[in-house]
């Protein structure tokens, strides 16, 4: 099954969050069913981030967005695991500093795209500034929507210098997100994630919803997709990104470069090293 055309948001198609089922999780009924085919799209990857570090000609740009309590800590956690950290970098874009509100939104985002074989994720990103700001009357509806334009082109310039980009919104219901609050409750190890807004925050989802779903229709692209992906199950949402990702990096054609020494020269030094090495013993 390609997730890529079941959960991308079509450009010029307006999304509606309610006719995409939080709890879906395809033809696996269980994480031991799936745990298989999970495994293969993390190999995959992989091997993906050593061809594009090796290659150097692309970035990859991974932007994940969701409600409080979505999965984006574990998404980064249980996926992008996958990839070796000398060429991957997760950047988590909080409420702004007093210099970043110094400067127009995009500032604080761009220094943190990824350099040609590298792989950048954003845990929220420069979408917050037509999402928070949005709902809690920050900004008007001619600023968010001029800030639709301003992103489009953002990311169109980054297609320009070669990067993909793979924008990730991870979709629970109300109910779920109530569970998980409840996890953090009673977890010790959870405890620390508990802040003040996350009920706070949670009255205000139908105005969340209604952000996501203007966001999200303005500004997916063929270049930039945006997808949907069904996260009450949690190794479902694994399972869909980690093969979302997978499949799109290997779409890109990489390979090996060629060496840039003669490997002819380089196997009679190391066979004579290794007379040597049989002389003096």
């Amino acid at each position: 099954m390609d997730y890529r055309k079941q959960f991308v948001v079509e450009p010029g198609h307006r999304l509606c969050l309610k006719d995409i089922d939080p709890a879906y999780k395809g033809h696996h009924e269980t994480h031991e069913t799936a745990a298989a085919e999970l495994e293969h799209y993390r190999q995959k990857l992989g091997q993906m981030q050593t061809l594009l570090y090796a290659e150097r000609k692309h970035g990859i740009l991974i932007v994940l967005q969701a409600l409080d309590a979505g999965g984006k800590d574990g998404t980064v956690d249980h996926v992008f695991a996958a990839f070796n950290p000398q060429g991957a970098s997760v950047t988590g874009f909080k409420q702004p500093t007093p210099l970043e509100l110094a400067h127009d939104f995009l500032w604080r985002v761009h220094p943190h795209a990824p350099p040609k074989g590298w792989v950048s994720i954003f845990n929220r990103s420069h979408y917050e500034d037509v999402l928070v700001t949005r709902v809690h009357k920050l900004i008007d509806k001619a600023t968010w929507t001029a800030r639709y334009d301003r992103i489009r082109d953002f990311e169109t310039e980054l297609l320009e210098s070669q990067t993909r980009i793979l924008k990730f919104f991870l979709h629970i219901s109300k109910e779920e997100q109530l569970s998980r609050f409840e996890q953090r409750l009673d977890d010790p190890a959870r405890n620390w994630k508990i802040s003040e807004s996350d009920y706070s925050e949670r009255e205000l989802w139908d105005d969340y919803v209604a952000a996501f779903e203007d966001a999200l229709s303005a500004t997916s692209t063929h270049h930039a997709p945006w997808y949907v992906i069904p996260s009450n199950h949690k190794w479902f949402r694994n399972l869909a990104v980690s093969q979302i990702v997978a499949d799109t990096m290997e779409e890109l054609g990489m390979s090996f470069p060629k060496p840039t020494v003669d490997l002819a020269d380089i196997r009679r030094k190391y066979h004579a090293a290794v007379e040597e090495e049989k002389k003096a013993h």
